[in-house]
Order: C-alpha cells, then structure tokens, then sequence
C-alpha cells in the first residue's frame, strides 16, 4: 500500500490547499512523508507486497488502477521524484496571492510523475504523465518570465502532438497483446509479429522521443525551461521528462525489439545531433538559464546511446543500468543547476553571462555549491554523472569484437565522448564568467545563500556524492 501513499498524498495535499489549509506548508509536509515513505520503498525493494496496489476501473476493456515496482527501475525513478520534488519546493517561493496555483500546481507535477513511474496498466502510466503536463503549461503561461506564452505554447504544441503519436503507439501495442496490464503484456512479447514492431517502434520512438527532447524534437526543451518558475524547471527537467526514457525501457524495448532494431541507425545519428549539433549551440549561449536548457537536452544523447547499445545488443546486461543511473544523475544534478541559477538571478537580478562577474567575493557558498554541480554536470570523477557516463561508454563495448572493426554502436560511443569536452567548455566559461574576476554593479553587494537556502541544495549535492562515490546504492536495486 506505500504506491498509492507516493501518488495520492499530493493530490490530497492539494485538495487540502482548495479548502483552505496553508499552501507552503501543506506542500512541505507533503512533500517530506513522501520522501520518507520513498525511502521506506527503496529500502524494502522492488516486487515487495507492501508496494503493490490494484483496484478494476473498467471491466471491457479491463483497465485498472495499479500500482507497483516490479523491477528496481521504477523504484529508482520513484527515488529521484520524491528528493528532487522536496527540494524544488523548498528552494521556490510563490508569488504573492498566487499561493494556491503555485504549490498546488507543484504537487500535481510531482503526483503526475510518481503516478507514471508506479503505474502497472498502460492507460494510467500515460493518463498521470498527461496529469502532470497540464500545471507545467499553466505555470509557464502564468507565472513564468520573459516570453513565457510563446515559451507555453510552443511546449504545450510540441509535447501534444508528441502524446499524440505516443498514444497512437499505446493503443496500437494494447490491440496487439489484447491487454493493459504492462506486466501481462510483457508475456505476449514473443507473439508480435516483426512487422508490426517496426510501426509500433517508430511510433513510440516519435512520441517518447519528443518528450524527451530527442532531435530534432528539441526545440521547446530551452526556451520552456528559461521561461517557467524555477521549481516547475527542476521537476520538468530532472524528473517528468525522464518519461520518455522510462517508457522506452519498460515498454518499447522489451516488447518490440526487433521493430527498435530497425530504427537504430536513424537513432543514432539523431542522439549524435543531441551530443554534438545541440552541444555547440550550447557553446553559443550568452544567458545560463538557456544554456542550462540547452544543456539538459544535450545530455539526454547519452542515455539514448544505452538504450542504442541495449537494442544492438540485447543481451547487454550493462545498457539498462546505465541508462538508469544517468537518468537519476542527470535529474538530480540539472535540478540542483536551475535551482541555483534562480538565486544567482534573484541575487543579482540577470543571467546574462556578460553582466556577471566576481560573485564569489560576496557569495562564496552559492560559488561553491553551484562549482560542485558545475563538476557533476561535467561528469567529474566521485559524482554521480560520472558513474552514469562511464557505464553508458562501456555498455557500447560491451562483449566488443575487435575483429570484426567497428560497429554503428562504438562509432557513436567515440563521436560522443566529444560531448565531454563541449559540456567542459560551456560549464567552465559560466562558472568563470559568473563568479571569476572583478565584482561588477550586480554582484558587489550580492547576498550569500541562507541557511534555508542551502538546504535543498546540499540534499541534491549529498545525493550525488553519494551515488557518485557509491553507483551500487542504485546498481543493487537494478540487478
């Protein structure tokens, strides 16, 4: 029964906030049980009886509402839901008078990702992802910034029509296994034919490639994230976005692999265009919140090269985990960024690079914390995006053959590790254009961080050290 705890417990503390109660501090608590009971889940691992939940909605077609971890991969995407979701809320404010939009459209996005994360029948792993998409798109038109409705509605067109063909691939998987019970249909794998594969695979690759920002579907990912208030970034970002990489591995490559084989040349030359073509047009950003966007889709090339790697090679028993600790390290570190990125804004009132300067002199925790995630962003040695980056280069070599030269995986290994070096050059020319050199007029008098401040960013620092110093912390959940 902890599955319907994650899920409901913010929809109830919303519901709370309607009638009345105190929006922040309904959220926060919230927020912290679901932490905990997070915690509780991981700690009793995947297929246990306490996490399990199912009730019938619909008997023809059967639909139900059900929940649960059958593998340590959901758990782990549970995980980062609940860290990054306390500490999105701890590190935002809502505007004044707009309390109840603001933290009731937090937990809504927080409720929509764990809902998909745990759900076991089909219709309810793509109802709650489209629950949490609605308060993303309000809170962008809304209370977002700069060009926030043509930020709102390129997103909410890019991402619609994505759910679109997403949906047509759902629907097309659920005629063919005759069911909507994720686990039931991966029993009826072996019984779909290779043709219909390759429809169903080209589709769920379209859908769930848009709403992870695969090229060149990308295009809605930087201007929404520099748009929308901070704390819908680091959960859009570092959490719902992972969807898509989710839904890759629990549906799509388990149940049409050789219809995923048939699209893996295209696949990989569309992640090198994440890596590299989106990489260098990170370069060229002159504001951190759209280089951080940008930043964010570049990243996701890297994931889907062990997914790449897991379709070649079916039996690589490296690709899934790699994909998997990415996938947390990436959500956990591009949240800690955007958070700070909104108190150096919030400091110094811009995130125009060529604005900034010397910050460290009068706010040497926010330089240190924002170094450390700076680093993790880089895939620096001891945290948690290295972890991730390194297995995800020795799942491309995984059972290697040098005999037989180089295959379509490796050449696009190699090509990306590239993608280091850029990340290197655009995270170290921010770092010193912000907080390196002579203090300029926005930075002089700048505040440090307070104490309530660091707090949700030294979770998101613990947790990546933690990780980075120790990978089986999520290894073991994955065996």
């Amino acid at each position: 029964m902890l599955t319907p705890i994650l899920v409901f417990l913010p929809i109830a503390a919303f519901l709370a906030i309607l009638l009345g109660a105190p929006a922040r501090l309904a959220t926060i608590g919230a927020t912290a049980i679901n932490l905990a009971v997070g915690l509780v889940a991981v700690g009793q691992g995947p297929c246990h009886a306490w996490t399990t939940f199912s009730v019938p909605v619909l008997e023809q077609p059967a639909i139900h509402l059900a929940f649960g971890f059958p593998d340590g991969m959901s758990l782990v995407m549970v995980l980062l839901t609940v860290i990054v979701t306390f500490a999105a809320v701890l590190a935002g404010r809502a505007p004044a008078g707009r309390e109840v939009l603001y933290y009731g459209s937090l937990l809504l996005i927080s409720a929509g990702a764990l809902g998909a994360f745990a759900a076991t029948d089909l219709f309810f792993f793509f109802a709650f992802h489209e629950l949490a998409l609605i308060p993303t798109f309000l809170m962008i038109g809304i209370l977002g910034r700069g060009d926030r409705r043509t930020a709102a509605w390129k997103i909410t067109i890019y991402l619609g029509l994505g759910s679109m063909v997403l949906l047509a691939g759902l629907v097309w998987l659920a005629n063919v296994t005759g069911t909507f019970d994720m686990n039931q249909m991966l029993a009826a794998a072996p019984a779909i034919d290779p043709g219909v594969q390759r429809g169903i695979a080209g589709l769920l690759l379209v859908g769930f490639g848009t709403l992870v920002s695969l090229f060149p579907f990308h295009s809605w990912a930087a201007p929404a994230y520099a748009s929308a208030p901070a704390p819908v970034t680091m959960l859009h970002a570092g959490v719902l976005k992972k969807f898509g990489l989710y839904g890759l591995l629990r549906l799509a490559v388990p149940l049409v692999p050789e219809g995923l084989h048939a699209w893996l040349t295209p696949l990989l030359v569309l992640l090198l265009g994440n890596v590299l073509w989106v990489g260098y047009v990170t370069i060229s950003q002159k504001r951190l919140d759209l280089m951080l966007g940008n930043s964010s889709v570049m990243h996701m090339g890297y994931i889907f090269l062990a997914i790449a790697a897991l379709i070649a090679m079916p039996g690589n028993d490296l690709a899934g985990p790699a994909a998997v600790v990415l996938m947390f390290a990436h959500g956990v570190s591009i949240a800690l960024l955007f958070g700070l990125a909104d108190r150096i804004e919030r400091a110094t009132g811009s995130l125009d690079l060529e604005d900034l300067g010397g910050l460290a002199k009068s706010a040497p925790g926010l330089a240190f914390l924002f170094g450390i995630a700076a680093m993790a962003s880089i895939g620096l040695p001891g945290l948690a995006n290295f972890a991730g980056e390194v297995l995800v280069f020795l799942a491309a070599f995984r059972s290697y053959d040098g005999t037989a030269g180089l295959g379509p995986v490796q050449i696009a290994c190699i090509l990306s590790v590239w993608g280091v070096v850029i990340s290197a050059i655009y995270m170290l020319r921010a770092y010193r254009n912000i907080f390196q050199g002579p203090a300029v007029k926005a930075t002089v008098s700048a505040p440090d961080m307070t104490f309530a401040e660091r707090v949700p960013a030294l979770l998101l620092v613990v947790t990546l050290f933690a990780v980075g110093l120790y990978p089986n912390l999520l290894l073991n959940l994955l065996k």
